[in-house]
């Protein structure tokens, strides 16, 4: 299948301090932050120097802190000295923290009013807020259940702008929320929201460009994120509607390629994951895919290489050694060879959603009934390393890993480790 398409005040001095530590800082904070949805360059690989041991007792992962806090789907965000965490309060507030990462001492907080409930069929897993807010090194960029982006000053959580893409675009607010979470590029931030794809200026809050419109209804609002890659020798937006893939161009915001996702009530949650001009995604109801982009004279082409009957949901896959490790629908977890989509071995139920760091060829994963495993990423067999339980609380939200801390973030609170 082929298809082609043409072409001075305290609060400035204390602001202006912090952003200069993490400026001078350089590479070392960009390798070892996470920053945003599933880390440092949205692959869930982390920045660490040291491998991984083979265990996650005591003696090894220490628990540092925990603070309490509201329901939140968001992982949290590592940055400089501090943690950024959301969540629901009292079903009526949206609130943002920013926690010293060493102690857990809250530096600041930030607060709106974003209450809403989800269909009655996604009830049972909460309404709070879902999406992983993006930071980029000055402003946190923090998406609100009721269709709002908040850019936050991290130094202080003055609130810099907002933008109400319900109000912008007279789309409505999404059945579930705001739940794609954003991405910051060269000055400007991505989101799926308002019924399309949006390019906003990050120092402003002014909408550049918009695209791959869709109809709202009781259904709308992607579920997906987008991720940057170069595909075909062109730097571009990968994204997943909740109808298909597309390439989108960076600068116009115009279709580059695209290509039909089917799935059950468009399920379509995974981020893309992207093996140099190949690009996997799976879907609820429709099977996992492997496409190729390539581009002639007469524009882009995108070829579908495989498809199976293998059905991911809500985990997103990560990628060792060009095979892909996902966990599925029906609660295994598998190891893919990304050449012939065949699996090559199938783990055993676990829970509901896995969260994923990559460090080398270890995989640290986060379960949603609060069991942390370590698995070694083998193409063989699934090789279980060792498992903990950290939290009697379900953990949703993506677990973050940054300079030898693991953060958890549990229904009702933060739980940081350090690895000894």
């Amino acid at each position: 299948m082929v298809r082609t398409f043409s072409r001075l005040s305290t609060t400035g001095l204390l602001a202006f301090f912090f952003v200069m530590v993490l400026v001078h800082s350089g590479s070392l904070a960009a390798a070892a932050d996470w920053v945003q949805w599933r880390g440092p360059d949205r692959t869930c690989r982390v920045g660490e120097l040291a491998a991984w041991p083979d265990k996650l007792d005591e003696s090894v992962l220490k628990p540092l802190f925990r603070v309490p806090l509201g329901p939140s789907y968001s992982g949290p965000i590592v940055a400089g000295d501090r943690v950024f965490v959301t969540e629901t309060v009292d079903k009526k507030m949206e609130v943002v923290r920013a926690l010293n990462r060493a102690t857990g001492e809250e530096i600041w907080k930030a607060e709106w009013p974003g209450a809403m409930s989800v269909p009655f069929f996604a009830a049972a897993n909460g309404s709070w807020i879902r999406a992983t807010p993006a930071w980029d090194g000055q402003k946190l960029y923090v998406a609100g259940m009721l269709d709002v982006l908040v850019a936050l000053d991290g130094a202080t959580g003055s609130e810099a702008w907002r933008l109400d893409f319900a109000k912008e675009f007279g789309s409505g607010v999404e059945s579930f929320g705001f739940v794609c979470s954003p991405l910051v590029d060269e000055a400007h931030v991505y989101v799926q929201t308002g019924g399309g794809l949006a390019k906003v200026r990050c120092d402003t809050g002014a909408v550049v460009w918009r695209s791959l419109k869709e109809e709202g209804g009781m259904m709308g609002g992607a579920f997906s994120s987008p991720i940057i890659a170069t595909l075909a020798e062109q730097r571009q937006l990968v994204v997943q509607t909740r109808s298909k893939l597309a390439g989108v161009d960076i600068e116009t915001g115009s279709e580059l390629w695209s290509v039909e996702i089917p799935s059950f009530r468009g399920m379509n949650i995974l981020t893309p994951t992207i093996l140099g001009d190949r690009i996997f995604t799976s879907s609820y109801g429709g099977g996992s895919f492997l496409y190729e982009v390539t581009r002639s004279p007469s524009g882009f082409a995108v070829t579908e290489i495989w498809k199976k009957t293998t059905e991911a949901y809500m985990s997103s896959p990560v990628v060792v050694d060009q095979k892909i490790f996902v966990h599925l629908r029906n609660q295994r977890f598998t190891c893919i060879d990304s050449a012939s989509g065949e699996s090559l071995w199938t783990s055993k139920p676990f829970g509901k959603y896995w969260s994923i760091a990559v460090n080398g060829s270890r995989l640290l994963v986060l379960d949603e009934r609060g069991d942390l495993l370590l698995v070694e990423a083998a193409g063989d067999e699934y090789r279980q390393l060792d498992t903990r339980h950290v939290s009697d609380s379900s953990t949703w939200a993506h677990v973050a890993v940054s300079d030898g801390q693991v953060f958890v973030r549990e229904l009702d609170g933060l739980v940081v480790f350090r690895w000894q």
